[in-house]
């Protein structure tokens, strides 16, 4: 690296670097369940999605290189789950194992809670165990276990669920329920 690595918003301008780090997992790892890349458009419009919700979607750059991503969306799409975030994040492969993940998962989790966000979900494709590790340094919990659930490369594969909560939790209710 060139430069300390810095944790920014990710821009429209980022999207063709991040495209390329999700293609490389998509291709090769277990991560995500996808067989087909997503497209620099369809990355684009992910990016704005999240903007549009106020949902965090970082990056951690060096310079002008981006490293890796990580962004939170609501859980799912019903109005009772609109305290619970989902993670997602990738690192490019050349700089896996470098502290990438830790510095971009742990500025997520700070960036769910300043939203609002009481719970975040991890959905870890094939139980990858990097991403376990990852996880649990981060004092998410491990809470269940779908086995067999996706099937990729020609094997079946597990979703590994981890969770933990951010701010308060549910140890107080919210100042406003979920519409």
């Amino acid at each position: 690296m060139t430069h300390p690595p810095t944790i920014k918003p990710a821009s429209e301008g980022d999207a063709a670097q991040i495209a390329g780090i999700y293609a490389h997992h998509v291709r090769n790892g277990t991560a995500s369940f996808d067989t087909e890349p997503r497209s620099i458009e369809a990355t684009i419009a992910k990016i704005a999605e999240c903007d549009a919700h106020g949902w965090p979607f970082l990056v951690c750059a060096d310079g002008d290189t981006i490293l890796g991503y990580a962004y939170a969306t609501q859980f799912r799409d019903r109005p009772a789950y609109g305290l619970a975030c989902e993670d997602s994040i990738y690192v490019h492969p050349d700089h896996v194992g470098k502290g990438v993940g830790k510095l971009l998962l742990s500025a997520l989790v700070d960036a769910a809670e300043a939203f609002g966000f009481r719970q975040m979900l991890a959905v870890i494709g094939g139980g990858e165990p990097a991403s376990v590790a990852l996880h649990a340094s981060l004092g998410f919990e491990h809470v269940g276990r779908m086995r067999s659930v996706g099937r990729k490369f020609g094997r079946w594969l597990d979703s590994v669920y981890m969770q933990r909560a951010l701010g308060a939790g549910d140890s107080q209710p919210p100042s406003k329920e979920p519409a």
